[in-house]
């Protein structure tokens, strides 16, 4: 086989061939503690009386997706032995023809420090800050250690957007991008990236784990992808954590395990996070058939489209697709689309609005975080929606401003009810502002 650190559910006893320098790790997939099963996969209990089949054996119902398990399997895990230091020759040198400001030197560089020191990392750093590029320092020194690495992230656009300038960044690495429905078939890699939902077909596997966006839906929250997480790191591997807007568990975590906090408020072209409009707009969940508020939405779509193209987010799919047939009669002029996770031609639409294709996406939060469009405005329609938390509306205004030496885009929260959250994003983003002025750390 050459699937490397990938767990495999075989039938207990079933014998594997292992290549030299290759060495197997075997362990019971379900244990029973008392009255209660535990899986070694996904890390959930359960009673026995819950997760007992016909044929009387036991399974678990919470990773049943990933291929059922019972009591009679066993998790096969693949290891190669541990590598020395490339030599001189095989060296893998970054190959980004970028250069990083001070700030972002001085945090690459202790996240260098950190891997030598075997330390946890939280690098938390403004939306647009460049902290995907402050990891090469970081990625070059752990390829060059012979050691094996996996950033793994909970979106697949996010997968996707990344995995290319890694690519092009480390043309000598060995990558594999995997995620579900991915075409990239398995292989031997000296670094993953992936979704965190993969990470659960690892066991001790990374000396390095990099996740990105920790904060974001589904891994926040999710205790079965936190499992994972933990359990695809080997004993002595490193965790470096992610994320513009940390949540308080996170950094309560970081602070009492010791792990070295790193924080940029600045982006990295030294302009400032666009503060977010307030717009008052009674009936926006009746917009469709509203005249008013109708004629007052489409007033500020094409005041922001003189200058720039336009992403709607909206808090749900069937809103979307109510408000992107009544954008395509009334600006039929423009090209409109909408885009969510249940989009097959999700990738495809997304790769067309980086090419100027549309003036208009629609989007869910789908788009919150992680993708990268150049001369965009951003409108959040129903802004005190639960869906928009403080994290989210914050993410989401900075998608504005990102690349590019135009300044035009503008961020507009569309809202019935004044929130908390909507005040907390605002107050934060003035507060990231300030300190980046000021030359300060979060």
């Amino acid at each position: 086989m050459t699937i490397y650190g990938k767990q495999e559910i075989i039938p207990a006893g079933e014998k594997i061939a292992i290549a030299e320098g290759e060495f197997v790790i075997s362990r019971k997939a379900l244990e029973t503690e008392k009255s209660k099963l535990h899986c070694n996969r996904c890390g959930s209990r359960f009673s026995l009386r819950e997760v007992r089949l016909p044929s009387g054996n036991l399974y678990c119902p919470q990773c049943v997706l990933y291929g059922r398990l019972t009591d009679r399997d066993q998790l096969v895990s693949i290891h190669r032995e541990e590598s020395d230091e490339r030599p001189a020759k095989d060296q893998i040198s970054c190959q980004w023809p970028g250069r990083l400001t001070n700030p972002q030197q001085r945090l690459a560089d202790e996240l260098v420090k950190c891997w030598a020191d075997r330390q946890n990392a939280l690098l938390w750093a403004v939306t647009g800050s460049g902290k995907t590029e402050m990891l090469f320092p970081l990625l070059e020194r752990a390829l060059n250690d012979g050691r094996k690495i996996a950033l793994a992230t909970p979106r697949i656009d996010v997968c996707r957007e990344l995995y290319p300038r890694i690519a092009a960044a480390f043309t000598k690495a060995e990558l594999l991008l995997r995620y579900g429905g991915s075409e990239d078939q398995w292989r031997k890699f000296d670094l993953l990236v992936c979704t965190t939902h993969q990470l659960l077909h690892f066991y001790q596997s990374f000396d390095l784990l990099i996740v990105d966006e920790s904060d974001a839906f589904p891994y926040e929250g999710d205790p079965l992808l936190e499992f994972g997480t933990l359990q695809s790191l080997k004993p002595e591997g490193i965790r470096v954590c992610l994320s513009a807007t940390p949540t308080e568990r996170l950094v309560r975590t970081a602070e009492q395990e010791g792990w070295q906090i790193l924080r940029l408020p600045q982006r990295y072209h030294r302009r400032p996070l666009v503060l977010p409009e307030l717009v008052f707009l009674e009936g926006w969940r009746k917009l469709a058939e509203k005249p008013l508020p109708q004629l007052r939405f489409l007033r500020i779509c094409q005041q922001l489209l003189k200058e720039s193209r336009v992403l709607i987010f909206c808090p749900d799919i069937s809103y979307m697709l109510v408000l992107e047939k009544m954008l395509q009669v009334k600006l039929s002029g423009r090209k409109i689309t909408s885009v969510s996770a249940k989009d097959p031609l999700r990738e495809e639409k997304i790769l067309q609005m980086r090419n100027n294709h549309w003036d208009i996406l629609l989007c869910t939060t789908v788009l919150e975080r992680g993708v990268t469009f150049a001369n965009v405005s951003v409108i959040v329609l129903g802004a005190e929606h639960d869906v928009f938390t403080k994290s989210v509306l914050v993410q989401i205004a900075g998608r504005v401003d990102r690349k590019g030496n135009r300044q035009n885009g503008r961020v507009v929260f569309c809202f019935q009810e004044q929130t908390s959250a909507i005040r907390k994003g605002i107050k934060e983003i003035r507060q990231m502002n300030r300190l980046a002025q000021e030359g300060c750390d979060l």
